[in-house]
This record gives C-alpha cells, sequence and structure tokens, in this order.
C-alpha cells in the first residue's frame, strides 16, 4: 500500500494503471474510518482491480460553528485499517494541495442541497460537490463508492456526476450500524455515555415507523408527529429536522407512496447525527 500526498504523484500512478487497463475503484473519506468505511472499501475491492481511498478533511463543507477542527484525525489507524484492507494507495493530500492560493472555483447544485442538511448547514453541499468533484477528476475511477446514511449526499453527488457527465458510476451501499442498531459515524466517538445510550432512538423510530406504514399508515405528518414524540421522550437530543420525502428528487411528501426515504437529523449536544431508512409502498 502507497500513502501519496500530491496530485501528480498521484496521477502518475493512476496512468500506470490505466495503461493496463486496470479498473479502479475509489471510497472518498474525510478519515477515522470505522466498518462503515470499511465495508465500501471491501466492496470495492471484490469489484475492482485497484482500489483508491482518500483521507481528507475539508474544511469547505464545514460552517463556522461546526467541528472542523475537532474533527477526528487518528492517521495511523486510518492507515493500519486501509492496509489490513488491502487498499492499494490513500491519497492523503493537505489542504493547500487541494485549495492552492487563489483557488476560486465550486460546485454547486442546486434545489435538492437547500433542504433537509442543506437548509440547517447553509454551504455545506458546495464544499462537498466541490471537493468531491475534485477528487473524481484526480482519481479518475470507474466507480466510486458512497454509503447510504449519508442520504442527501448520495442523491447529490448522483446528480453532479450525471449533470457534468463524470464518467464514474456511483454505488451506494447500505448503512452500517453497531450492534444496538446506531448508524456508524466518525461523530459517534463524541457521544457521551448518556447520549450514546440514547442515540438508538434514532434507528427505534425509524423502525417504528416504517411498521406503522407497512401496517397501513400513510399520512407523513402522523408518522413524523410519532418520531418526534419517540425521540423527545427517550433522549435529550434537539430534533434538526424529521422528513418523509421521495427517495429521489427529496420533494416533501403528504401521502405515502413510491419510492420514500424517512430522514433525520438530531443534535446531541454538539454532535449532530442523521440517519436514514428507505423502501418502496
Amino acid at each position: 500500500m502507497r500513502i501519496v500526498k500530491s496530485v501528480q504523484s498521484l496521477r502518475s500512478s493512476i496512468k500506470k494503471y490505466k495503461d493496463q487497463n486496470k479498473t479502479i475503484g475509489f471510497v472518498p473519506t474525510m478519515g477515522a474510518l470505522h466498518e462503515g468505511h470499511l465495508a465500501l472499501i471491501r466492496k470495492s475491492r471484490r469489484e475492482n482491480d485497484i482500489v483508491i481511498i482518500s483521507v481528507f478533511v475539508n474544511p469547505k463543507q464545514f460552517g463556522p460553528k461546526e467541528d472542523f477542527n475537532s474533527y477526528s484525525r487518528p492517521e495511523k489507524k486510518d492507515i493500519l485499517l486501509a492496509k489490513n484492507e488491502k487498499v492499494d494507495i490513500i491519497f492523503y493530500p493537505s489542504e493547500k494541495e487541494m485549495y492552492p492560493t487563489g483557488f476560486l472555483t465550486s460546485i454547486n447544485v442546486e434545489g435538492i442541497t437547500d433542504v433537509l442538511c442543506g437548509a440547517s448547514r447553509p454551504g455545506h453541499f458546495q464544499g462537498v460537490t466541490t471537493v468531491v468533484g475534485k477528487l473524481i477528476n484526480i482519481v479518475t475511477p470507474d466507480v466510486m463508492y458512497l454509503g447510504q446514511k449519508d442520504a442527501q449526499q448520495t442523491i447529490v453527488l448522483k446528480r453532479m456526476t450525471a449533470d457534468l457527465n463524470f464518467p464514474v458510476t456511483v454505488k451506494i451501499c447500505p448503512t452500517v450500524r453497531e450492534a444496538d442498531g446506531l448508524a456508524m459515524s466518525s461523530r459517534n466517538r463524541h457521544l457521551t455515555a448518556r447520549q450514546r445510550e440514547t442515540a438508538t432512538v434514532l434507528y427505534k423510530s425509524l423502525k417504528n415507523a416504517k411498521k406503522r406504514i407497512l401496517a397501513g399508515e400513510r399520512s407523513s405528518a402522523r408518522i413524523i408527529r410519532s418520531m418526534r414524540a419517540e425521540i423527545e421522550k427517550n433522549s435529550p437530543g434537539k430534533i434538526d429536522y424529521i422528513a418523509c420525502v421521495n427517495a429521489d428528487s427529496l420533494t416533501p411528501i403528504k401521502q405515502l407512496k413510491g419510492k420514500v426515504t424517512i430522514t433525520l437529523a438530531v443534535k446531541f449536544g454538539r454532535t449532530r447525527l442523521i440517519d436514514n431508512t428507505i423502501f418502496r409502498i
């Protein structure tokens, strides 16, 4: 496994792979790797000749009061985990390498970035699309692997790659969960013991909502009310949003039908957690 820190060096390696007609699978990350990331890496390993991951805590997707400075950066552990999964290259660029002096360009996907997490985190998705657009251009992968936990992000990035004709297939992989159901996240380590114990209510509320829908409930307003009551009763979390939306367009749905995403964001202290479930009615 190689650790590469410059765009020029990475492109040189990729050219050699391309000249040998080797397929490249790519997993973009911000590091602090956990089992969710490793599941993406394993799928990429099974399906491609070469596996490349990026580790870059992207400042452009953090707001001024968000956790950029405190975001976990366990470099040695990340390298060991990647090596154990037989990653071929870790791209570990510096902020200066990604955004050199005079950098002025950004990518903005309109509309679907203004709702849900986008409404609470202005500019967040522009930061995501800009950095992932750059990474795709640098790595030139055949396939990029993303996790379903970040449901809105997957929709935004699929739209970006389609609209800009990036020659990459985007594969969305299932959310990986802890034994008690909490979606794996690099931010979980910032939860207190009490917060961690009660954060399981997020997935429980999603499961209970799905049960009600499968039993015949079709009112999104009633589903949202029941989820809100369950979370407020059983945790100290402060709800940012709970929404029932079309799984492809993120448009709010009053009467549930078609392919539906129930999604939520809840803050436990300063730690913001997201989760979702997707199904077809």
